[in-house]
């Protein structure tokens, strides 16, 4: 069997394996899926026409809040799932289950694929589980094309990678689960700080470059305008950067984390 043959079945095998696990203890993905769904209960039902009156400028309109939050949503969830990537990787790496496959005749990275892979994928069914919450609150995109829906969702998956080779990353490198649930808190924190609840020009002047220079805040705002049909300007590839630049990160962090000796 060649080299890529082995690869693809072990990775194959791995990645049916992470997803069992989470298809029979389904609780871990349930409880992070809880804040962006409850963030999108708090902010549509008890601030919407508040909120949405000081980003308007105008009367109180809940249905333009939902609009706003939910693309800043979906990308929080995706933040939120990946933690449970990290606590996976952290157990395999701290509880001998590496080591035990070192010892057999698989492909060495065929692990960190499978975790990998099992984690988008989680990602997506989250985001369209929220999107689904959204829909039913009220959120509609009447406008958006075909092309642009197809857009937003390739965005959503790569930006999910992206942020799954960090969480594995931060998983590898952590002595212990609680420490990597830790090391993963700031991919919720950060969409807390960015354009996903109110718009970052409306922030104080020493705060915003807090906003503005991280990952969700381009991705926040190339989602919006593909769904809404607002302005994009440069956020689009300033997004596509920070992807591929997180899943280079992650990539290396990962693999040489994975192939120290382990404990």
């Amino acid at each position: 069997m060649s080299s890529l043959s082995l690869a693809v079945r072990d990775s194959n095998t791995m990645l049916r394996r992470n997803l069992l696990h989470a298809w029979r203890y389904p609780s871990g993905t349930l409880n992070l899926l809880l804040t962006p769904i409850m963030m999108l209960l708090l902010f549509v039902y008890i601030f919407g026409d508040v909120m949405s009156a000081g980003i308007g400028g105008g009367g109180a309109d809940r249905s333009d809040y939902i609009a706003y939050i939910v693309p800043g949503l979906l990308l929080m969830t995706v933040g939120s799932t990946v933690i449970g990537a990290a606590v996976s990787v952290c157990v395999d790496m701290t509880q001998g289950l590496t080591a035990r496959f070192r010892t057999m005749a698989s492909h060495r990275g065929s692990l960190l694929v499978g975790h990998v892979v099992g984690g988008v994928l989680q990602c997506v069914m989250s985001v369209v589980l929220v999107g689904a919450v959204g829909v039913a609150m009220g959120f509609r995109s009447t406008d958006a094309t075909a092309l642009e829906w197809i857009t937003a969702f390739g965005l959503i998956t790569l930006f999910a990678l992206a942020l799954t080779w960090i969480a594995v990353g931060m998983g590898a490198a952590s002595p212990n689960p609680e420490a990597a649930g830790n090391m993963a808190m700031p991919l919720i924190l950060l969409p807390l700080i960015s354009s996903a609840f109110i718009p970052a020009d409306t922030m104080p002047a020493w705060f915003q470059p807090i906003a503005e220079y991280q990952p969700f805040t381009p991705a926040i705002e190339t989602l919006r305008g593909l769904l809404l049909g607002t302005e994009i300007g440069n956020n689009g590839w300033i997004a596509i950067a920070w992807c591929v630049g997180l899943i280079a990160l992650g990539y290396r962090w990962s693999t040489a984390q994975f192939n120290r000796d382990p404990k």
